[in-house]
C-alpha cells in the first residue's frame, strides 16, 4: 500500500501527467512525420500520455481491425530496428507509455530511428 500510495501521491501528479502527455504529443508528431515523409498507409493514434501506431490508413475501431492490421513481421522489424537504436517499444503492441522521466532526447531518438526506418521500407 505505501508503494501504491507513493505512485499516486508523488508519481503519477497532475504536474507528471502534463510532462507525459507532452512528451506523447511529440511522440505521435515524429511519427506522423515520419509515415508522411515515407507515404506509408499507416496511421499514429494518442490517449493522453499513450502512443500506438497502426499498420492501416485509420484508426482500428475495435479488437478485430486492429488484430487485422498487424503483421507480425513488419512489428518485429520495426522493434528489433527500435531496440538496435536503443529504444525499448512495448513488446505486443506499437505503443509508447511516456514515463514522469521520458525526455524530449528520448522521443527525438525514436523519431530519427522510426524515420530512417520507414526511409528504408519504401527505398
Amino acid at each position: 500500500m505505501a508503494a501504491v500510495r507513493a505512485t499516486l501521491t508523488e508519481v503519477l501528479t497532475p504536474a507528471a501527467f502534463e510532462t507525459m502527455t507532452a512528451q506523447a504529443v511529440r511522440w505521435t508528431e515524429g511519427v506522423q512525420a515520419g509515415i508522411d515523409a515515407a507515404g506509408l498507409p499507416w496511421q499514429v493514434t494518442r490517449l493522453g500520455c499513450r502512443a500506438e501506431y497502426t499498420f492501416r490508413p485509420e484508426a482500428p475501431h475495435d479488437g478485430a481491425q486492429a488484430a487485422a492490421a498487424d503483421d507480425f513481421a513488419l512489428q518485429q522489424l520495426v522493434h528489433l530496428q527500435a531496440l538496435v537504436d536503443g529504444i525499448l517499444l512495448t513488446p505486443f503492441h506499437n505503443m509508447a507509455l511516456m514515463s514522469p522521466v521520458t525526455t524530449a532526447e528520448d522521443v527525438d531518438r525514436h523519431t530519427a530511428s522510426f524515420g530512417a526506418l520507414t526511409q528504408a521500407l519504401v527505398g
